[in-house]
């Protein structure tokens, strides 16, 4: 028997469910045993599920193609499988947040893509380089819940990723003020070009919930842990737009920013390139060794050149220069679907596996 960790998927035939089982293949603490989702999947192989619409360009690890897929809805007898989930399953934000705390009510902890407990208030949101100790909110969560092993843990949107790691490299400075534009792949909505034909050479400027979730999210991931609960942040103060683009993985943003105590273009560069955070130090097996790069050319970062960085657990960064309006400004860029989805959750399992809160059953 394997000395890894099993692991179950729940929504395992979308697309950010493919996404983890592509991630997962020969991860050297992780194994997926377990795939489940909707009634209509369950029985079935989990090759015969996806049929025709397995969206990476991998192909399907073999080791996945057979296992049975079951009824993501009978939570007890998913979770007497496995040690532990990842949830992507795609449902009402009621029904999810209902699920998943189910889940853990059967002492099976819940590492979720979803948005529905981002502001559940004992429940962790971490980006792990930035607030890998929100993590200690969970004590509190299983004393709520009446577990002892079983919560839940989300990581934030994926909007987010291409600057709130910016702004946090650069903290000393205190930004107070901050204008993002974000211009935001296909894939964020589990589309590709074939699924979504109005998008090719297309651009639709609003993508539902997204504004919002931009300008408040950050503020939580830098937040403290009071009487039990994250209390966000009070600043910088954030406003967002978010446009759909013709891209298929990569979210791009545009950032202005003032701070309190003004920097050299220098000193900014320079924390970028030093900035390092817990899994970087643990060497996590997804963590990206350089965290944030910084290129120096004019024309970058690109998605074709630069979304792959580290694996897709990286940012890339660059055009900072000052600005007339704001102090400075810069184009930051992500992978939507690894650092802002599917693999930013498995850091995150990472991570709780350091700290202890996963184990084997």
């Amino acid at each position: 028997m394997s000395d890894k960790l099993k692991v179950g998927i729940l929504g395992g035939t979308g697309m950010v469910g493919q996404r983890f089982i592509s991630l997962l293949e020969n991860h050297p603490w992780f194994e997926v045993t377990t795939i489940a989702a909707s009634p209509r999947s369950a029985g079935k192989t989990y090759a015969e599920a996806v049929g025709d619409r397995w969206k990476m360009t991998t192909p399907m690890p073999e080791a996945v193609k057979d296992i049975i897929v079951m009824n993501v809805n009978e939570v007890e007898k998913v979770a007497a499988e496995v040690d532990f989930v990842f949830s992507a399953v795609d449902m009402t934000k009621e029904e999810i947040k209902k699920i998943e705390e189910d889940y853990a009510k059967t002492e099976t902890p819940v590492v979720s893509n979803n948005s529905a407990h981002r502001w559940t208030p004992d429940v962790p949101m971490v980006v792990p380089e930035i607030n890998p100790d929100h993590m200690n909110v969970i004590e509190f969560q299983k004393k709520r819940l009446g577990t002892t092993r079983g919560f839940v843990a989300v990581k934030p949107n994926c909007s987010i990723q291409s600057y709130a790691p910016v702004l946090t490299a650069w903290k000393e400075f205190e930004p107070v003020e901050v204008v993002a534009t974000t211009y935001q792949a296909i894939s964020g909505a589990g589309k590709t070009f074939k699924d979504w034909p109005e998008m090719v050479e297309n651009i639709i400027p609003y993508i539902g919930g997204e504004e919002e979730k931009s300008e408040m999210e950050p503020l939580r991931i830098w937040g403290k842990i009071e009487d039990g609960v994250i209390k966000p942040a009070d600043g910088p103060v954030i406003t967002c737009q978010c446009i759909r683009v013709p891209v298929l993985n990569g979210h791009t943003a545009a950032v202005f920013v003032k701070f309190n105590k003004k920097p050299t273009k220098e000193q900014l560069i320079e924390k970028l390139r030093a900035f390092r955070g817990v899994p970087q130090e643990l060497e996590l097996p997804s963590a990206p060794k350089q965290f944030i790069q910084y290129l120096e050319e004019d024309n970058r970062p690109q998605v074709q050149l630069d979304v792959d960085y580290e694996n897709g657990m990286g940012v890339s960064v660059g055009r900072i220069r000052e600005d007339k309006v704001y102090d400075f400004k810069f184009v930051g860029l992500s992978h939507n679907t690894v650092r802002g989805a599917a693999g930013g959750a498995v850091l995150c399992a990472e991570l709780l596996k350091a700290q202890g809160y996963i184990t084997k059953k």
